[in-house]
């Protein structure tokens, strides 16, 4: 029988993503595009970059954006809304579902009244 965990010590901790400011890639697009045609991918290997990354960010900076120049995997969570906000719209939630189930009843109730009328209608005229 063989076992799943490694033989020897834990395996090193997993690397953390890194994340680049919007300066930081701007200075980097503009270095790799005054670079000249042979020295570009120098440029890529001390970075330890990829062509794709030098791509996006030039795209982003072409339309002006500086904001998608952010990369919003490494980016702060969005701030949290107030207890009593989020508290307010889980019980409208709720009271929504609530509303749907009761009309699903209510219908429901008045089909099985037609029906037991129905019913008793065919039993008297059967008696």
């Amino acid at each position: 029988m063989t076992s799943t965990k490694p033989a020897g010590p834990d395996p090193a901790p997993r690397p953390k993503r890194r994340s680049f400011s919007p300066e930081y890639k701007l200075r980097i697009v503009a270095e790799y595009d005054a670079a000249p045609k042979n020295e570009k991918g120098a440029v890529l290997r001390r970075e330890r970059l990829y062509h794709s990354h030098v791509t996006e960010w030039r795209a982003a900076r072409d339309a002006g954006a500086l904001e998608k120049l952010v990369d919003h995997r490494t980016s702060p969570a969005r701030p949290k809304k107030p207890a009593a906000e989020a508290e307010n719209e889980k019980l409208r939630r709720q009271v929504q579902r609530l509303e749907k189930e009761l009309a699903r009843n209510k219908a429901a109730l008045e089909v099985m009244g037609k029906a037991s009328a129905l019913l008793e209608m065919i039993s008297e005229s059967a008696d």
